[in-house]
Formats: structure tokens, C-alpha cells, sequence
């Protein structure tokens, strides 16, 4: 299996060829320890302003079988146009100046509470690739979950359903990173990731008049999520992880579910992209104890990306804490 990030520039890569700067390095190598998606997913500027236009091939011409002497009528394909939507994060820092001046290294003393605000923007930015929803939170991009959640819209064929009710289920992800599948946006002319502003001291002044110095600073990060192909992802939905069994006597089985999403996909792991899973703390673990089983001939313990992981299909199965155990049924 090709590894992702070969054939698109990620967050990752970008951390590799700003390797001088140990900042902006040690920046994104915390963002990727806390969310497996940034290190996966690639990452392109939009080609119109904040927002990025696809458009979409909606069907096809079709020919005429034709006679001698018999003319054909001229045909055409159809498209549709979908606009992705950019929205931008800020924090601020600002910690004793007195408290850095006692530091042995100053610098090193600042990076670490600046880890904080980065794990801070990572996890929401996690939170909003599968969650996010701008008819209910303008300011944010639209996420997996709003774009995958009716079973009877277009692309609902994508959805397989566990069979779980009521609110405590979860998902597993089936994404396909590539520039003609699923990716990452940022800003036309803006800069790709996190930003962090170093203002250096100020004087801030308390609500009784009394002064003292800090040292300020600035995080941001603009970014979006465009899916250009719906038929590069596959969510298998409703999983009551209460009712998960190892062998599947009870609730969803887990194995054969997946394997139906895996068939929705158009050419999974293909020169399009690279196909990725991904699932909650608990399918995880649950995931990585079946592949430790040798009769489960679809998964398999490989290593990725420097860690040994599980494998279905030959593709990783990457553990996102921003999947939620308390989804409500999608139907």
C-alpha cells in the first residue's frame, strides 16, 4: 500500500521541509500526535478566496447504438457545483513575565505552555473534521458526519447502517485522501497551518489600576474540509458499542459491516488516493484484539507510519478520540 502523504503535501510534510525552524517543527509534530487526520490528510489552497469551488461530474452522456444511413442526436453530461467553505481559529497565550525570566531556558519554558493552546486548536479542529456543521455553527466548515448523515439523500448508499438506536452509537470512517477525493483546505494567499504570533512583553493593566508584564501570544489557524467525491468515503453508522461482542452474537458484526462500506468505495487505496479508517477509542482496541486472532484473515497487525497498527484490507485503521461513543441514529 502506497503510504499517504507520498503523492500530496500534509501538515506532516510541511513540518519535514521546515525542519530549520525547530518551532514551526515541534507546531506540527504536536498537532499530528493528537489528531491522526492531520497527519493524513493533504492539504490545498482554495481557489476562491475562503471558500473552494468543485465541480462534480453528475451523469454521464449516453451513446446511441446506430444504423446505416440513421443519424444520432448530440448528448451531453451533466455537473453540479459544491462550494466548501474555510473558517479560522484564534488563541491567545499570556503567562508571567517574571514566571519566564526564572526559566533555565526561557524559550523551551514558553514552547511547552504553548503546547497546550496547539492541543487545544488540534482536538477542536478533530471535532469539527467529523462533526462541523455551518447551518447550525456558520462560523466553523462542515464536517464528515453533516455530509454523511441521511441515508436517504444522494450519497446515502455510503451509509451503512449497525442496526443501533437511541444515543449512544459511533461510527467508522472510511476517507480517501487525494486532491480529487478529500482534503484539508486553507485561504487563498494564506499561510498552511498553525500560527503562532510571538508579541513578546506587554504591560497588562488589572481592573484596580495595578501593573504587570507578560509575554503575549497569538495562535491561529484558517482551514476547511472539501469533499469532491462522495463516492471516496463510506461511514458505517448506528454501531452500539454497549452491544459489541467479539464474536458478534450480539450486536453489530462488526468485520462484515466494514466490508460492506469497503464496497461502497470507488477504487479504494487506488491511484486516486489513499483509503484510511478510522474509529473511536473503543473500535479500536476492539479492532486490534481481532487481528491478534489468526483465523481473521481481514485484519492484520502491520506497521504504519512508525507504529504497528491494525490493518483492514491492507488499509490502516487509525484511532480518532474526536469520534464520539454518543452519536444518535442516523437514518
Amino acid at each position: 500500500m502506497a503510504t499517504v502523504g507520498n503523492s500530496y503535501l500534509s501538515l506532516a510534510d510541511l513540518r519535514k521541509q521546515q525542519n530549520k525552524n525547530d518551532e514551526v517543527a515541534d507546531i506540527i509534530e504536536i498537532m499530528a500526535e493528537q489528531n491522526d487526520m492531520i497527519a493524513d490528510a493533504p492539504t490545498f489552497e482554495c481557489n476562491e478566496g475562503n471558500s473552494h469551488l468543485t465541480t462534480i461530474r453528475a451523469g454521464l452522456p449516453a451513446p446511441t447504438w446506430r444504423k446505416l444511413y440513421e443519424g444520432v442526436q448530440p448528448t451531453k453530461g451533466t455537473t453540479t457545483q459544491v462550494r466548501d467553505t474555510t473558517g479560522f481559529m484564534e488563541d491567545w497565550s499570556e503567562i508571567d513575565a517574571k514566571l519566564v525570566e526564572k526559566a533555565k531556558n526561557p524559550a523551551k519554558f514558553r514552547m511547552n505552555e504553548a503546547k497546550a493552546h496547539i492541543m487545544g486548536i488540534s482536538q477542536e479542529l478533530g471535532r469539527t473534521m467529523i462533526y462541523g456543521d455551518t447551518a447550525t455553527d456558520p462560523e466553523k466548515f462542515t464536517g464528515l458526519a453533516a455530509r454523511f448523515g441521511d441515508t436517504t439523500a444522494d450519497n446515502g448508499n455510503q451509509i451503512i447502517d449497525a442496526g443501533g438506536t437511541g444515543s449512544d452509537n459511533t461510527s467508522v470512517w472510511f476517507v480517501t485522501w487525494g486532491e480529487q477525493t478529500c482534503h484539508l483546505l486553507y485561504p487563498e494567499g494564506s499561510q498552511l497551518g498553525i500560527r503562532r504570533k510571538d508579541l513578546g512583553v506587554e504591560t497588562k493593566e488589572k481592573s484596580d489600576g495595578s501593573l504587570y508584564e507578560v509575554y503575549r501570544e497569538k495562535f491561529g489557524m484558517d482551514v476547511g474540509l472539501s469533499v469532491r467525491d462522495w463516492r471516496a468515503i463510506a461511514r458505517v453508522a448506528n454501531i452500539d458499542v454497549s452491544d459489541l461482542t467479539a464474536d458478534a452474537a450480539t450486536g453489530a458484526d462488526l468485520i462484515d459491516l466494514m466490508i460492506d462500506a469497503y464496497y461502497q468505495l470507488d477504487n479504494p487505496g487506488m491511484a486516486n488516493g489513499n483509503t484510511v479508517i478510522y474509529t473511536s477509542r473503543t473500535i479500536a482496541k476492539f479492532l486490534h484484539k481481532q487481528a491478534m486472532n489468526k483465523t481473521n484473515v481481514e485484519l492484520t497487525l502491520e506497521e504504519f507510519a512508525g507504529r504497528k497498527v491494525p490493518m483492514f484490507l491492507g488499509h490502516p485503521i487509525r484511532r480518532m478520540d474526536s469520534i464520539l461513543e454518543t452519536e444518535a441514529q442516523v437514518t
